[in-house]
């Protein structure tokens, strides 16, 4: 039996036979194509080429692609682990074909593949091709059928619609026709009974698609209209999850050996076995115990791959965009293991070296980041397993609640609370509802989900309109010579996004940068005879420069002179240069291990993100400005070598990043020691950086840090703003000459009076406590202390207590406290009043506080709340005693 390892080479070296070029899998975390987070198939890598603005060879590659479904159009997150097949981060293998062999060379390949090297039988396979849709003119795809039926008989070759059977890149871009293939795996007597053309695309986990072979030939217009594209192309995706499955003979793509080694070693760390069973209702409704555990076990080893992937290739967990999605698939993993594996310290970190063992040797960046990764991971697991302990706090106390008012229903807006807040989801309170006898408003909460859903959606419509094509041609980037430069509009297209309406050109020579690398766009304007358009950004798409302008030229054919703002370039070029510079520095001091994870540079921001597992010593950060500042002042010319070839570009010595991704030739970028891959704009030479300081250091997240600096006129301001600082200092100390002893007897001085103050305060509460005391009335048994005093809320507190130290049983202690204008209230019961008489100050404070317009809480014995309304302060005392019923 083949492993995985030797499949997925097999796939390669056969298309390598037939005449492709094996390329590299491209980063699963894709950071300059604005319309997409993450690699999800394929042919991300290839848009450019696929939309023409690329040069198509080598015409024919393959290769196996890391991708990531989890948001978006392909979400199957909530899938994973409750079937057999569904994963977030899985493997793509592919073959391309670009204005090369079409229809019949890809079919042709497929079967030679999966019959005569694989051995598959023929018997198994059911292929569908395009049934047409005549509503858009589209023929039946005659020419597939034609084409299969070589290889199959008629009864395997079945029709789909456009959900099955026509792939689409989006609303509008590339499209065309597609071709699956299906294995049937059941068993022989299954298969009499059933024939497998009628489970072709019916959900059945035995029956399943293994490859899909696009025929790429239109584009589709924002009208939706379909034109021919100028280059035929050849797209296709086998899950090489599902081929292990069907080639090692097992029904689930976690029994194979990709995952088998994983759950051994959770099966290990948990002391659970995993029972190798078949999942049932859907998102796990109705599973016995051991099909939980089972469930739990599948997401946690396949959410452990997305999130290691994911750091690799630069992405760490964070609030926004791709970070928040790494967050999400990490957090239901540790939730998984926390309810279902009993793991309440954190765990999947732990199955790191199991995973290195495994995918190491196919995906390098795993082994030579893993100690990264794990301390990532390790970070991310203990804070969201202290957030659900909290969670579970705030779920135990809206359970309280319930009790106390006789209900058994948990509103859909708290369980969504818990949700959005503590990414509790819908199961898990269910859950721990169910064990203490309440139940779920499970439509409330699905209400409050479509709300947030469609907030997002509105905020993140965009409309694109087409391209309007003004002369055909590609465009030339020469902003690495020039900052104005004479040009044509080639194309516009008119968007629309949160009710604004811009434009977006392409231009056919342009000095505009489009942000990239972590280096904003240029701006600046466009020139002709007769008006100026302001160029307010410029973004990089599909490997052109997109210029944004917020109105479209009135002649849009004329003749333009581009011209960027040179002074927001050179600065943000500066800030550029100095991160290289930068980046050298901290491998001097801290190491080689201080590799760059991420950059943000403009015309005034420098940020800088690196690995490095404990905190940069302030002597540490001085070694580093000075190494900077010393480049700087030898002012070290720009040594560029463009369209070098990438091996040639390792020989000179420059160094290459972790989740990026290179093509065959490349720009390499030297100051004296500092040598770097880099397509970013940049100083003529480092003197032009003026001086360089730091500002910040500070952890980003496990094993990240991150230096905020700045350099040139803001290095100046800044040394301009201490000066004055300084001197309005000594004007306020009379101008000491030793200002620091000054400082430091002034803030003695105040450490002893308030030493003082607080001693004072503490004698004013003891005598306050036995006024108190000595008026207090006794009202059936119980000592009612009440009154309103001018405390501050930390008084009131203290006081509290120690009227309770000085009266433990059969005490009502109220105090109505006001400091700079705002009043409080402080509850506090004796034990017994709690537990014999079922007081509860912190449901009572709730009630009274309403009489000054406030709000607040605490434990059963003790509350406090604060409000607005001091004239109802006197009213919110007696209202206490009310509700004590004594």
């Amino acid at each position: 039996m083949m492993t995985a390892n030797e499949i997925r080479d097999s796939y390669k070296k056969f298309f390598e036979s037939k005449g492709h070029a094996i390329v590299p899998s491209a980063p699963m975390v894709i950071k300059d194509d604005p319309t997409l987070m993450f690699t999800n198939a394929g042919m991300n890598q290839w848009k450019d080429i696929i939309l023409g603005t690329k040069d198509p060879e080598p015409r024919r590659r393959t290769d196996s692609q890391k991708c990531l479904r989890v948001s978006g159009k392909h979400n199957d997150l909530e899938e994973v682990g409750h079937d057999t097949y569904h994963h977030t981060m899985f493997e793509m293998l592919g073959n391309w074909s670009f204005g090369d062999y079409f229809k019949e060379g890809a079919i042709d390949y497929a079967w030679e593949y999966l019959v005569d090297v694989l051995r598959l039988n023929p018997e198994d396979l059911y292929v569908t091709i395009f049934e047409g849709a005549p509503e858009e003119g589209i023929a039946r795809d005659d020419e597939a059928a034609r084409f299969w039926a070589k290889h199959v008989p008629a009864n395997h070759i079945l029709e789909g619609d456009k959900h099955d059977n026509f792939w689409e890149m989006g609303d509008i871009g590339p499209c065309g026709p597609c071709s699956e293939i299906h294995v049937d795996s059941r068993t022989d007597e299954q298969k009499a009974k059933v024939p497998g053309r009628e489970l072709v695309n019916k959900d059945d986990p035995q029956v399943i698609e293994i490859w899909n072979i696009v025929f790429m030939q239109f584009n589709r217009k924002s009208d939706g209209t379909l034109e021919p594209l100028s280059m035929n192309v050849i797209d296709t995706g086998m899950g090489f999850e599902r081929l292990v499955r069907m080639l090692q003979g097992k029904h689930s793509n976690y029994d194979t050996d990709i995952f088998q080694p994983i759950i051994k070693q959770i099966e290990a760390l948990s002391g659970k076995k995993y029972g190798f069973t078949t999942p049932t209702g859907k998102n796990g409704e109705g599973a016995n115990e051991q099909e939980k555990i089972d469930i739990a076990m599948r997401v946690v080893a396949d959410h452990l791959r997305a999130v290691a992937f994911s750091i690799a290739d630069g992405q760490l967990p964070g609030n926004a965009k791709a970070g928040y999605v790494i967050r999400r698939i990490l957090r239901r993993a540790v939730r998984y293991a926390y309810t279902f594996l009993g793991q309440k310290d954190a765990f999947m970190f732990k199955l790191m070296p199991v995973l290195v063992q495994e995918m190491g040797e196919a995906y390098p960046e795993l082994p030579a980041q893993q100690e990264l990764i794990g301390r990532v991971m390790k970070e991310e697991e203990d804070s969201f397993l202290r957030t659900l302990e909290k969670g579970i706090q705030l779920l135990n106390g809206d359970m309280d609640e319930l009790r106390a008012h006789g209900q058994t229903l948990l509103d859909g807006m708290s369980a969504f609370r818990l949700f959005d807040t503590y990414g509790f989801p819908l199961d898990l309170t269910e859950l721990i509802c169910r064990e203490n006898g309440y139940s779920v408003d499970e439509a409330g909460f699905n209400q409050e989900m479509e709300k947030q859903k469609a907030r997002a959606r509105n905020a993140a419509i965009v409309e694109n309109g087409d391209w309007e094509v003004l002369m055909e041609g590609e465009q030339e980037f020469v902003g690495y010579d020039y900052s104005e430069y004479e040009c044509h509009i080639l194309r516009y297209r008119k968007v629309t996004q949160k009710k604004n309406t811009f434009y977006e050109l392409v231009l056919d020579h342009t000095p505009f940068y489009g942000e990239m690398g972590g280096q904003v766009g240029d701006t600046g304007v466009l020139v002709s005879e007769n008006e100026t358009i302001e160029v307010i950004d410029t973004k990089r798409e599909n490997n052109q420069s997109i210029h944004i302008v917020k109105e479209l030229p009135k002649e849009p054919r004329a003749d333009f002179m581009a011209c960027v703002d040179i002074d927001k370039r050179n600065a943000s070029a500066a800030n550029h240069t100095a991160t290289h510079l930068l980046d050298y520095a901290l491998k001097q001091v801290l190491g080689n291990h201080a590799e760059q994870k991420g950059s943000y540079v403009s015309a005034d921001t420098l940020r800088f993100d690196f690995s490095h597992f404990q905190k940069v010593t302030d002597e540490e950060l001085r070694q580093v400005e000075r190494l900077v500042n010393d480049m700087i002042r030898q002012d070290l010319p720009l040594d560029e070598h463009r369209e070098t070839p990438l091996e040639e570009a390792k020989k000179l010595g420059a160094v290459a990043l972790f989740g990026e991704k290179y093509g065959e030739k490349v720009r390499v970028v030297r100051f004296g020691p500092s040598c770097e891959f880099c397509g970013g704009i940049h100083a003529r030479s480092t003197g032009r950086i003026g001086m360089f300081k730091i500002v910040s250091e500070s952890s980003v997240a496990a094993g990240i840090r991150r230096i905020e600096a700045m350099t040139g006129k803001t290095c100046e301001e800044a040394i301009y703003a201490l000066e004055d600082t300084v001197r309005s200092l000594k004007n306020l100390f009379n101008n000491a000459k030793d200002l620091e002893g000054v400082i430091h007897k002034y803030i003695d001085e105040h450490d002893q009076m308030k030493k003082e103050l607080e001693l004072f305060a503490a004698q004013a509460v003891e005598r306050a406590k036995k006024a108190l005391i000595e008026r207090a009335e006794t009202v059936n048994g119980v000592t009612v202390v009440k009154a309103i005093l001018p405390l501050e809320p930390a008084q009131a507190k203290d006081l509290v207590f120690k009227v309770r130290e000085a009266v433990p049983r059969n005490l009502v202690c109220v105090v109505g406290s006001k400091s700079h204008d705002k009043p409080m209230l402080s509850v506090m019961l004796s034990e017994d009043m709690v537990k014999e008489h079922g007081l509860n100050a912190g449901q009572i404070i709730r009630e009274a506080a309403k009489l000054i317009q406030g709000g607040g809480g605490g434990q059963p014995h003790y509350a406090q709340a604060g409000g607005k309304n001091v004239d109802g302060l006197n009213a919110a005392v007696d209202k206490v005693i009310e509700l004590a019923h004594l």
